[in-house]
């Protein structure tokens, strides 16, 4: 009986290797559905997602009519909807990867429980419809302000230091309350990955004119700022010896980014431009001669209006003086380190470039 013959597998042509290689290695296209695309940190976020191959899609919700088209977002699926809505969310969610929460209200004419609604009540929204729709991540625009300004909190703040309302404003009040409230929900739900991103105030050049001043308010504001920067002699101006961080609109899309993507694990991350600026520094970059003063008055005086219990004389805006009562600086190193993330810009340059775009 002649021996059995031997059979040889077909080899795989080069071409069909090569198909096989790329169809094996070539991940699935993310879909990043994005809460209040149309503010500043949409506008450091999205045009990144528009030009990362990694986005495949993205959905922007938000109330206001807005056409992506205008600012060439070719990727983004826009549709008009309020964080009130939970059913809404829920069906805005359901094909997404990761959701980016950056609603929210910071000032304006709403009143406070309006305020409340959409800040607190639409974020827990947010998150529940994306546990709802079985989303992988939600990254959150949380704030240094959820530190509060305590006498006791340490310079710099690390992640390690907890988050805690402040006495008197309610956007740092709120900020704390939802870092909280999220994390629960995140132990209900440990299969939604939480990423909190704590900037400090943010600049670029869509900060020229916030979204909740009016339009004429907005014009004078530019007009103002950039007569300031044109004026042939510098003008004495008080400078208090208080120390500030800021961070670029573009470093804060970098950061969203790289949560979005899960390039480091879940938590809280503190973001922040490089560098520190005082008083006479922010004199000089507006084109103006500082008269430094003391800034241990001023920051007593900011806890003083903070500390009254009821004060109806005080007007609401009379809240951020909060703010300046004790130094929020922040040390972002846990970013660079597991994020992987570094910012482009320093605080100063931050400062440079928005003021650039008030020219």
């Amino acid at each position: 009986m002649p021996p059995a013959k031997k059979t040889t597998p077909k080899k795989k042509s080069t071409a069909a290797k090569k198909k096989t290689a790329t169809t094996r290695r070539k991940p699935r296209k993310l879909t990043v559905a994005v809460t209040g695309p149309t503010g500043t940190f949409g506008f450091g976020l999205v045009p990144l997602l528009q030009d990362d191959d990694r986005i495949g899609k993205v959905i922007g919700i938000a109330r206001r009519p807005f056409d992506p088209a205008e600012h060439g977002w070719t990727k983004m699926e826009y549709r008009e909807g309020d964080v009130r809505d939970e059913a809404a969310l829920e069906e805005a969610f359901r094909d997404a990867d990761v959701v980016v929460h950056l609603a929210f209200m910071i000032t304006g004419t709403a009143d406070r429980g309006t305020t409340r609604a959409i800040n607190v009540d639409g974020t827990l929204n947010a998150f529940r419809a994306a546990a709802a729709a079985g989303v992988d991540r939600f990254v959150y625009a949380s704030s240094v302000a959820a530190y509060g300004f305590h006498s006791d909190n340490p310079v710099p703040l690390t992640e390690e230091w907890p988050t805690r309302p402040a006495t008197r404003l309610f956007y740092a009040q709120e900020k704390a309350e939802l870092e909280q409230l999220l994390g629960e929900e995140a132990r209900a739900h440990p299969e939604l990955k939480l990423y909190l991103l704590r900037p400090p105030v943010v600049l670029g050049p869509h900060t020229v004119g916030a979204k909740d001043i009016p339009g004429p308010l907005e014009a004078i504001g530019r007009g103002l700022a950039g007569a300031v920067l044109r004026l042939p002699v510098p003008l004495p101006t008080v400078a208090p010896n208080l120390v500030v961080q800021f961070i670029h609109e573009d470093d804060v899309g970098s950061a969203f980014l790289q949560c979005i993507v899960g390039a480091g694990p879940p938590g809280a991350y503190n973001i922040t431009g490089d560098g520190v600026l005082n008083g006479s520094d922010l004199v000089r970059e507006m084109g103006l001669s500082p008269v430094p003063v003391p800034g241990g008055p001023i920051r007593a005086a900011a806890r003083a209006v903070s500390a009254i219990p009821t004060p109806p004389f005080v007007p609401p805006a009379a809240e951020w003086l909060e703010a300046i009562s004790h130094p929020a600086i922040m040390d972002a190193s846990k970013a660079k380190r597991e994020l992987g993330w570094a910012p482009s810009y320093t605080s100063r340059e931050a400062l440079q470039d928005t003021l650039a775009a008030a020219r």
